[in-house]
């Protein structure tokens, strides 16, 4: 036998009860949305917000910035803030329910960086062999750090003829990379060995090494004659312990509207930190405190110099070395297998 079976026939207080909880709990359902911009100039307040898009009832919202609570006004300076991506977290209490909201804000410059041209003051010789990663001005003379495994080595050398006077080379198993002077010692990185050395200035004896932590890669160094300065190739500026070389912190490179990576030699010239940016013709100038690259030197012509007495391969015979006379208030550059070094002074585009 086929037994049938019928539906359960709903009458109309039923189907009222059934629609009132429906609704009811749709009532309930709480939609929340950040009033808060994706980025934002550092000159400019940082509002921080959450609403309900419906008018809910919220009973309170403790907001969070980088992890530390905002107190009292959430209207924030943010001028002093380091530029780059930061964590805003909003837990919103309602009812009886809490939920826990984030978002990141990126941070920029308040300002456009200005735009530096060059003129050339003198043009030395300089060793077309030496990969140059590092370069660096000491006591009338230049030290080098040369890259490349099997071809690394630290180098002094003689300004005005190019000779090398000093060198070692580095174990083959290392690619160098940039180098500088603090307190009578050397410190030279590798590429992506995560170790850098320490040598003795006056014989180039290795006296220690240390190791990287949060920055994986070395690509440049230099020092503001208390703390070391390393770039990793992103847009990262790491400071670290001179003494126990462990990192401190970062900033990062961004303009007005967008970070640079690729970071790559450095020199600390006039409390600001100058970066060349690898595979372009660039320097950046930024601002150490925060990381806001507040000028941009063109040295596009500088390649083109070099380009009428030898052949550059491009995209790796770049430019790439800034040295520093703080006495004689000098800038030099060179690249990578560059015959030529050259004294150059900044000049203000109109």
């Amino acid at each position: 036998m086929i037994h049938k079976f019928s539906p359960i026939p709903l009458n109309k207080s039923f189907l009222l009860l059934f629609t009132l909880f429906v609704l009811s709990s749709c009532d309930q359902k709480y939609v929340f949305k950040w009033e808060t911009p994706i980025e934002i100039n550092i000159d400019k307040p940082l509002h921080i917000q959450v609403i309900e898009e419906q008018n809910k009832t919220i009973d309170k919202i403790i907001y969070k910035l980088d992890g530390q609570e905002v107190k009292g006004n959430t209207t924030l300076d943010i001028s002093k803030y380091r530029l780059g991506k930061h964590a805003i977290e909003a837990e919103v209490f309602y009812g009886s329910k809490s939920k826990v909201l984030t978002k990141i804000v990126t941070f920029l410059a308040a300002k456009e960086p200005k735009v530096y041209l060059y003129k050339i003051i003198n043009t030395y010789p300089h060793d077309k062999e030496a990969y140059t990663q590092g370069l660096e001005y000491h006591n009338g003379f230049l030290y080098e750090s040369t890259g490349k495994n099997g071809s690394s080595s630290l180098r002094k050398v003689d300004l005005k003829t190019g000779k090398v006077l000093q060198k070692i080379e580095v174990p083959s198993q290392y690619f160098a990379e940039g180098m500088t002077i603090l307190n009578n010692k050397i410190y030279q990185l590798t590429w992506r060995e995560s170790i850098g050395f320490v040598y003795n200035l006056s014989d180039f004896s290795q006296i220690g090494t240390f190791a990287y932590q949060k920055s994986k890669e070395g690509w440049g160094l230099t020092n503001d004659s208390k703390k070391l300065i390393k770039t990793d190739g992103t847009e990262k500026v790491w400071f670290l312990d001179a003494e126990t070389q462990k990192e401190m912190g970062f900033v990062e490179a961004y303009t007005n509207q967008q970070s640079v990576s690729d970071l790559n030699e450095l020199e600390f010239i006039e409390g600001k930190i100058y970066a060349n940016v690898y595979q372009k013709n660039i320097i950046l100038i930024l601002n150490p405190e925060n990381g806001a690259i507040e000028g941009i030197v063109d040295l596009n012509d500088l390649e083109k110099e070099v380009r009428k007495t030898q052949d550059l391969i491009s995209q790796d015979e770049v430019l790439n070395g800034i040295a520093y006379d703080a006495k004689g208030n000098r800038i030099f550059v060179t690249g990578k297998h560059w015959s030529k070094l050259f004294e150059i002074q900044l000049i203000e585009r109109p």
